[in-house]
């Protein structure tokens, strides 16, 4: 009677080979993850619960900072305007990337030109942008106060110059920088969507307004979700484009926690309540975000 050949070895060699040539491949993301953002949240959660300026010893205070959080009127403030821009932020820029997606979406000419400008603006140098940007909204030489008392405004807003103004100048400023990224997003959602939904529709007379709502609206679900996310996220953790404009100012009114946390960590050396800080800001983006999850698989169900 023949006997069948042995091929188990080799199998295991070649499966062992295998999974060696896989984890040599992910091995350096995992240790580069580890090293340099798993261990240092973890090092975050523990100087939350100390006082250290960085120079000497972490003096365990347990609650301490949370405590002090809980009546500083600064922390309050920059969480506010923090909820001010990010409750802005995200509709405007939805609104503008899914136009301006929808707009280039068509067969036009010269139409991956004017996805590039529109892209443009999100690889553009934070610093040239703020500087542009502030020349824009000089309340005496700005070019939109010029236009805005050539139409009859006698007395426009000061912008960056005004505490009531200043938000909604950074505002305007962030929606234009990153309208262009999320606009790729919609794109790649929209090409998804199958033209003989459109067509059906069409054929059964539906209106433009009825499409977009009825097959378009439907089919950007996961692109939408997706994006929203992605704006939470970027909208609490805003630091580098008020830090440019305006700084925080005028007095408070730009103030966010991104900022706050580099105020108290860098310059004044209070690392002990910055990692605090940290950590609510932390929590209320994933808090917000298990939120939107638990909505959208509500909405998928």
């Amino acid at each position: 009677m023949a006997t069948l050949p042995r091929t188990r070895p080799r199998n295991r060699r070649l499966v062992w080979r295998n999974t060696v040539a896989g984890w040599s491949f992910i091995l350096p993301n995992f240790i580069g993850f580890a090293v340099l953002t798993l261990l240092p949240v973890a090092v975050l959660f523990y100087v939350a619960f100390t006082s250290w300026n960085v120079f000497g010893v972490a003096e365990w205070t347990g609650t301490a900072n949370f405590q002090r959080m809980w009546g500083d009127a600064s922390f309050w403030t920059a969480l506010r305007n923090t909820v001010y821009y990010t409750a802005f932020h995200i509709p405007l820029t939805l609104a503008a990337a899914l136009g301006l997606a929808l707009l280039l979406n068509r067969k036009l000419r010269g139409v991956r030109f004017f996805r590039t400008v529109a892209f443009f603006p999100y690889v553009t140098s934070i610093v040239a942008i703020a500087i542009v940007w502030n020349q824009l909204f000089s309340p005496e030489y700005g070019p939109i106060n010029a236009l805005l008392r050539a139409v009859g405004v006698d007395d426009p807003p000061g912008w960056t110059t005004s505490s009531t103004w200043s938000m909604p100048a950074v505002i305007i400023v962030g929606t234009w920088r990153y309208m262009g990224y999320y606009m790729l997003l919609f794109l790649a959602g929209l090409q998804t969507i199958p033209a003989q939904l459109y067509e059906a529709a069409q054929t059964d007379g539906a209106s433009a307004w009825q499409r977009f709502v009825h097959v378009t609206i439907p089919g950007l679900r996961h692109t939408t979700f997706f994006v929203t996310v992605l704006l939470t996220i970027e909208s609490f953790k805003v630091f580098d484009l008020i830090l440019l404009m305006t700084g925080g100012g005028p007095g408070q009114s730009t103030l966010v926690l991104s900022q706050y946390i580099y105020q108290k960590g860098f310059e004044e050396n209070q690392f002990g309540y910055a990692s605090a800080v940290s950590i609510v800001l932390f929590a209320i983006c994933f808090g917000i975000t298990v939120i939107q999850f638990m909505v959208n698989k509500r909405g998928n169900s």
